[in-house]
């Protein structure tokens, strides 16, 4: 389904994901199996743009925007919306935990990196991300990399699921030597789209 910024945001989309991810995380699945299928019930929410709200595809001029989505209560997994403005990219970072993107909108430029003493290498070609695509990330995978925007002219955005409060992990950044910054990214948004009003249910 196209986008249109015009129709109000099918919040039921996002509302039936939180609840079938919580059920699969309170399964005993080991963690390739949990990436399997989480990947599917992420590629099954974004072959859909009828459902993010408006407020948090906002880009900004110079530095791309992280949303919160929805936090679980334990937080056991966290969902947000990555906006990238034409141009921008992350530094070369971790995550810690693992973690799910998602291209909803746009295409993105994923490249790895290994750690070979105190540098950094690339680990294997730059990956394009189309709008459907969906990759892990985790410690056990390979926790470094950097994103960024593939298209120069319009704004790309992609849903990040993450097995914790992404927002609330102590995580690092590195410049192009490999030198570490320690960071905890926190979010762009003050508030969260409401998802449990369903006094306007939205079709699924």
């Amino acid at each position: 389904m196209p986008y249109d910024a015009d129709a109000p945001p099918n919040l039921g989309r996002l509302r039936a994901f939180v609840g079938d991810l919580a059920a699969l995380l309170a399964e005993p699945h080991d963690e390739p199996r949990a990436l399997e299928a989480g990947a599917a019930l992420l590629a099954r929410l974004i072959a859909k743009d009828d459902w993010l709200p408006e407020a948090c595809a906002q880009p900004h001029p110079t530095r791309y925007r992280q949303y919160l989505l929805h936090c679980d209560s334990r937080e056991r997994f966290s969902i947000v919306s990555f906006v990238w403005g034409p141009g921008q990219a992350t530094p070369i970072h971790d995550h810690t935990v693992w973690g799910l993107v998602g291209v909803l909108r746009g295409a993105e430029l994923s490249q790895r990196y290994l750690r070979v003493g105190p540098r950094l290498i690339p680990d294997g070609p730059v990956r394009r991300l189309e709008r459907g695509e969906v990759e892990a990330v985790s410690p056990a995978l390979g926790d470094l990399h950097q994103v960024s925007n593939a298209l120069p002219d319009k704004p790309s955005v992609s849903i990040h699921v993450y097995g914790g409060n992404i927002g609330a992990v102590r995580r690092t950044a590195y410049d192009a030597a490999g030198r570490p910054s320690p960071f905890i990214s926190g979010y762009s948004n003050a508030t969260t789209p409401n998802l449990w009003d369903v006094s306007r249910q939205e079709a699924p």
